[in-house]
C-alpha cells in the first residue's frame, strides 16, 4: 500500500533541529529507502513552501517533490470532499477543507496517510480513511 506524506510528517522530517526522528519521519525515510510508493501532491508541496522561506529550503522542498509521484484532486475528488466535511461536522468533528481533500485522495487512490495531525484519526472514524500507526 502506498502512503500519502502529509505536511506535518515533511516539516519535522525537513527541521534540522529536529533531536530525534518521530515515528512517522522513520516510517517516511524506510518507505522511500524501500522504494515504496510515496506520493504527494500541490497541497502539501504549497503548504511546505509556505512555511520554509529561505532559498535552499524551497529548493530542497521542490527537488524533493519532483522525484515522487503527484496526485491531483480531480472535480469528484472536491465534490466528495465537501460530503467528507460535512459527514465529519454532522457527528462533532472538525475537518478542514485541506484535510477533507486528503483524505478524499486517500480513499480514492487506495493509499494510508502519514501524519502527525490527530484530526485525521477522527477523520477516520467516520469516512474509510487509513491512517499510518506505529
Amino acid at each position: 500500500m502506498g502512503l500519502l506524506v502529509d505536511t506535518s510528517v515533511w516539516c519535522v522530517a525537513m527541521r534540522r533541529d529536529q533531536p530525534e526522528p518521530t515515528p512517522e519521519v522513520l516510517e517516511l525515510k524506510r518507505a522511500l529507502l524501500a522504494g515504496d510508493s510515496v506520493y504527494g501532491t500541490g497541497l502539501i508541496l504549497q503548504e511546505l513552501l509556505q512555511g520554509f522561506t529561505k532559498p535552499k529550503a524551497h529548493d530542497q522542498i521542490v527537488k524533493h517533490f519532483s522525484a515522487l509521484p503527484f496526485l491531483v484532486p480531480n472535480r469528484e475528488d472536491h465534490i466528495e470532499a465537501a460530503e467528507i466535511r460535512n459527514k465529519c461536522r454532522r457527528r462533532g468533528v472538525q475537518a478542514g477543507t485541506i484535510d477533507a481533500l486528503l483524505t478524499q485522495m486517500c480513499i480514492r487512490h487506495d493509499l494510508e496517510i502519514l501524519t502527525t495531525d490527530h484530526d485525521f484519526r477522527y477523520i477516520s472514524e467516520i469516512v474509510p480513511l487509513k491512517v499510518w500507526n506505529s
